[in-house]
């Protein structure tokens, strides 16, 4: 019986998280101090721990404005912008100069002919001309903070383009200024409202057009505070945008909507930083079919990258991924007013049964939690509602009492359950007196309490009174227009607080310095090869990874000693450079419980071998291993995030099952463990038909060895694969059987 080795080193290896992705570009201005040793700090693959915030304060509100390229000539597409960027320029307080070559004056302001005439230093510059890199070149040596360029054809149109934009970002680089786009718009520079109050949201979009669902909030009573239109990011991207939002008081939520990411280490380090902060992030993020990710591509030249490294990325990091505009905005606008939960559990409340009960099903579908309400509170609201109607959860109060006080009591008695966080109440239609007593009943009793309250107002017209006045014009009632939408949004909510109270950055915890088994890996490695079986179990051994008992022989005669040594039954498997999938060739025997199988087995396997004109370096002698659960722990390369940890249900329906769980480093055991729950097929590891519960440690242990491989081999190591790893009964441990290793 094989021992167990994860007992001691599970706290270790929770210490010791990882980090991956790409370096981000390091912001010229900071509103965050970041200490020396967060400037230089880097994980052990030698990846940024920190990002500096962008301090965006004098883009969004400058002091001084140069519109470079600006019109007053009728008919022009500039002059409309220059308008626009006149009456924005009015509304911020900002001071604008006009530069234009050949014009005395636009729209009766004085006009420079070219950037170095301008009469001060200014913050922001718009430049309205088809080629912004000479502008950018001379915006150098002015110190311009930043600017934006609206100017397509670049890395949109294709290689042509992309080159141009890189010449663009390098010259970007060289400046010092910080640009957004280009292939943006005005987006940035709309007329929000100021009358509205409490938390906004914040708005990203990489299309412009698609922010739009979420601006017009404001015309439901929603605070917006900024729109960053990014473009194509040639220097200023998502992530920074999201690193400055979270740290605006104002904001309550930021809104996103992504084609490609620029940066996947940039990006998480962002969503890092939002979580600490207790910002929710939601995003709409393009690219989960191939039809999607193509025209994400074409639209902005970005890397939409493999869409289940980016939803697991989004996952982890807290970031809440929806997929219309429409849940957008209403889980946006949630998320951004409503207070902290004060409990889990969704009470139903509603005019009808049939109501009650189907909204109920997909809530509880969905994963949120209905509570049975306790017997003294169901009597309580029997005072007011017949004994004949369903009062647990759903409530079906058969109609809400109009000309009485009753129906404000029936909720606020469901308000005082202490299972209660939430109350739902669907109205499907107007039904004047009675919807209209009871969208007031809502909005009085919400203002009298902390719990959340969401209506869902069914109506198609969408004019009524009760809808428009009553329920709109509450700041503490969450109205909807769709059950799936109100639905969305709750389970986000829910989800985000539940997140946020208990996160810790891994950041915080990456490993800095190389473990000694990084040096022993690397001795194994060699560059553009697929290693041996035998070679492989060696890099996983060098990791503290177990493997059977198993000698690698080159004659008849040293397997039948090396079966003697390993102990009887064994497996004998061909191992060579150029192997990767041995069953398929024929190329295992298992369950070999004598020396003349071990003999024949030889030969058969070297036959196959010399016929197929696969190489060997021998053949392997392996102790087998029977009882357990089979699955698969890997490593693969993502082009935007790096090494990613993958681990499924293993064996030789891999391929078919596709049940697997990925995440992106750096993640701790909470992590590990999670991507065990998501499995299709985890009741497998709690034991099933009798079966022992396996030893979910172990596996878990080995997920986290594997992560630690991934960032220190991370740019030498294309692949690896252990399928299958044998996780045994509890407190038996885990064995690696087999093992691919691809390396770069």
């Amino acid at each position: 019986m094989l021992g167990s080795t994860h007992g001691t080193l599970t706290t270790d290896f929770r210490a010791r998280v990882h980090a991956c992705g790409e370096s981000p570009r390091t912001a010229v201005h900071s509103t965050a101090a970041p200490t020396a040793e967060d400037a230089v700090a880097v994980d052990v693959s030698g990846r940024p721990l920190h990002a500096d915030v962008p301090d965006l304060d004098r883009f969004f509100r400058p002091e001084s404005v140069a519109v470079v390229g600006a019109s007053d000539a009728e008919g022009r597409p500039n002059t409309g912008i220059t308008r626009q960027l006149i009456a924005w320029a009015e509304r911020v307080g900002a001071r604008i100069h006009p530069v234009h070559p050949t014009r005395p004056t636009v729209f009766g302001l004085p006009c420079h002919a070219s950037v170095a005439e301008l009469p001060e230093q200014v913050d922001l510059a718009v430049l309205l001309v088809a080629d912004p890199l000479p502008v950018i070149e001379e915006l150098a040596e002015t110190k311009v903070k930043f600017a934006v360029a609206f100017a397509s054809g670049f890395a949109e149109t294709g290689d042509a383009g992309a080159a141009a934009q890189a010449r663009l970002s390098a010259a970007v680089q060289r400046s010092g200024l910080r640009l957004l786009g280009p292939n943006t718009n005005l987006n940035a520079f709309e007329e929000f409202r100021d009358d509205l109050d409490g938390p906004a949201i914040a708005l990203i979009t990489q299309s412009g057009h698609q922010g739009r669902p979420v601006y017009t909030l404001q015309e439901l009573g929603i605070r917006l505070s900024h729109w960053a239109p990014t473009g194509n990011e040639a220097d200023l991207e998502t992530s920074d945008f999201i690193s400055y939002f979270a740290e605006q008081p104002e904001v309550g939520a930021i809104a996103c909507y992504v084609e490609g990411l620029k940066d996947g280490r940039s990006f998480l380090l962002a969503a890092d930083r939002a979580a600490r902060k207790g910002v929710p992030v939601v995003a709409v993020k393009v690219g989960r079919t191939e039809t999607g990710a193509r025209m994400a591509a074409s639209h902005t030249g970005k890397l939409t990258g493999a869409d289940t490294v980016v939803d697991a990325a989004m996952r982890q990091f807290g970031v809440i991924r929806v997929d219309g505009l429409d849940e957008l905005q209403d889980t946006a606008a949630l998320l951004a007013r409503a207070r902290k939960p004060q409990a889990d559990g969704v009470v139903v409340y509603s005019i009808s049964g049939g109501t009650g009960a189907h909204f109920s099903d997909l809530a509880t579908e969905a994963g949120l939690t209905l509570p049975t309400l306790s017997r003294a509170r169901q009597d309580e609201l029997h005072q007011w509602i017949p004994e004949y109607l369903n009062v647990a959860n759903p409530v079906d109060n058969g109609g809400h009492p109009v000309g009485d006080w009753r129906g404000r009591k029936i909720i606020d008695a469901i308000l005082a359950d202490p299972a209660v966080g939430v109350l739902i109440c669907p109205i499907t239609g107007p039904f004047p007196p009675m919807s209209d007593r009871l969208a007031q009943d809502l909005v009085d009793a919400a203002e009298a309490s902390d719990k959340l309250i969401c209506v869902i107002w069914g109506s198609p017209v969408g004019t009524e009174d009760a809808y428009r006045r009553v329920l709109l014009g509450s700041s503490r009632v969450a109205t909807f227009r769709t059950f799936g939408n109100c639905i969305t949004a709750v389970r986000a909510y829910l989800g985000h607080h539940r997140f946020t109270a208990s996160y810790r950055s891994p950041f915080e915890d990456a490993p800095r310095t190389p473990s000694p088994s990084y040096r022993k890996a690397q001795a194994l490695m060699r560059p553009g090869q697929q290693l041996s079986e035998h070679a492989a179990k060696q890099l996983l051994r060098a990791y503290g990874i177990r493997v059977p008992r198993e000698q690698l022989v080159t004659s008849a005669a040293a397997a039948v000693r090396a079966a003697g040594l390993v102990g009887y039954p064994v497996v004998m498997k061909a191992s060579g450079p150029q192997l990767a999938h041995k069953t398929e060739l024929g190329l295992v025997k298992i369950g070999l419980t004598s020396a003349s199988q071990i003999r024949d087995a030889y030969r058969e396997l070297t036959d196959i071998a010399r016929y197929e004109n696969v190489p060997l370096d021998g053949v392997l002698v392996c102790q087998m291993v029977e009882r357990g659960v089979e699955m698969v722990v890997g490593v693969t390369q993502d082009d935007l995030f790096g090494p990613t940890v993958t681990v499924g249900l293993g064996g030789v329906l891999v391929e078919v099952l596709h049940d697997a769980a990925v995440r992106v480093p750096p993640f701790g055991e909470d992590q590990a463990r999670a991507m065990l729950g998501e499995l299709r097929g985890r009741a497998l590891l709690e034991g099933v038909r009798g079966a022992p519960p396996a030893d979910v440690d172990a596996l878990v242990e080995v997920v986290l060895r594997i992560q630690r491989m991934a960032l220190e081999l991370g740019d030498e190591l294309s692949e690896l694969d252990i399928n299958p790893l044998m996780v045994l009964p509890r407190g038996q441990g885990a064995v690696a059987l087999d093992a691919l290793a691809i390396c770069r």
